[in-house]
């Protein structure tokens, strides 16, 4: 079979591909030019680029750039300015999943004749109880990724695969050791690529659109205190809202009417998130099915069920998920779909 590898030039995409090729299949790693502005943390700097050649170097296999610059700002910069300057807090990682890693990647690799794409996701792919393939947890829950690749639906699980989806991380670095990969002992990178460390995402959105102080109020409309940008406040935020706010957080961001409601936590708790959109990785599960929800990469996945009018229920009160946010429901380990939490 023959198998384009995404590599992003760290430890799990290196070891992903060294597997794929041991397996015996035909390999030819990818790394994928995304973002074309300044970089000095995520997976998009020139030394990630450079780091994933060499790999495939050691690997003995061929080794391209795919310069998706314009894709990635369409589908992952503008849609991340947009949602903050409506008042959202946006996921673009799991952006980049849906549109570049298993969309953008996919079509170039049946353009070019591949059967197949893997990546270093800590996923499974698995057979469920029905025969059918299902998106699953990563044997790692500690560095479980199928949240942020819940997206992917029946018709695509069959093009992918996730190589280290089975092993621990450990594992992955004890392969990558063994095999005398460069990338072995190399930090996982968990910060957002376009995003620079020196001016941080105040710096990148002031430059795209204008910050604009608010006014800080509690539920009863009393004056609390100010913030330097509306734009940059995320439903559940507790720090940065000024020493008169104490033990509140933000219960509300309305960024056209420049305000920041805050309230005790207690306020913040639903039992309900309004999920628009929404995908499955199937069919969509039955109202009265319990089910489990995550609304987070690294939160506790809780007991919720599927109501047809959009909303996940929760069966315990959470803390109110931020809007532009994402939801994802398991049935066990396996991935049943998610959405993103609306406004």
């Amino acid at each position: 079979m023959r198998v384009l590898v995404a590599m992003s030039g760290g430890v799990d995409s290196s070891v992903a591909a060294a597997l794929v090729a041991q397996a015996g299949h035909e390999v030819v790693g990818a790394t994928m030019k995304l973002w074309g502005g300044v970089s000095d943390r995520g997976c998009c700097s020139v030394g990630d680029v450079e780091d994933a050649r060499r790999v495939a170097q050691q690997i003995g296999i061929n080794h391209y750039v795919f310069n998706f610059s314009e894709d990635f700002e369409r589908h992952v910069v503008d849609p991340y300015v947009e949602a903050h300057a409506a008042g959202s807090t946006p996921n673009p990682c799991i952006e980049c999943n849906r549109h570049l890693k298993f969309d953008r990647l996919i079509a170039r690799a049946d353009q070019l004749g591949f059967d197949a794409v893997a990546t270093g996701h800590h996923a499974r792919i698995v057979t469920g109880p029905d025969s059918k393939l299902w998106l699953a947890r990563g044997a790692d829950a500690a560095k479980d990724q199928s949240y942020v690749v819940h997206m992917l639906g029946a018709e695509t699980l069959p093009k992918v695969m996730f190589p280290v989806g089975d092993l621990t991380k450990r594992q992955v670095r004890e392969k990558a050791a063994s095999l005398g990969l460069q990338t072995a002992s190399k930090p996982d990178s968990q910060d957002v690529c376009f995003i620079s460390e020196s001016g941080g995402r105040s710096a990148f959105l002031s430059e795209r659109i204008p910050l604009r102080p608010a006014k800080v109020i509690d539920e009863a409309g009393r004056l609390l205190g100010e913030v330097p940008a509306v734009e940059l406040v995320t439903v559940g935020q507790r720090r940065g809202l000024g020493p008169a706010v104490g033990a509140r957080y933000a219960l509300s961001v309305d960024v056209h009417a420049a305000t920041v409601t805050v309230a005790p936590a207690a306020d913040l708790l639903v039992s309900e998130v309004l999920l628009d959109p929404v995908c499955w990785v199937r069919e969509a599960p039955d109202g009265d099915e319990k089910l489990l929800a995550q609304v987070s990469a690294h939160a506790a996945p809780v007991p919720a069920r599927w109501d047809p009018s959009g909303r996940v229920v929760l069966e315990s009160p959470l803390r109110k998920v931020a809007p532009g946010q994402s939801v994802v429901m398991y049935r066990g380990d396996l991935v049943v779909g998610g959405g993103t939490a609306a406004r």
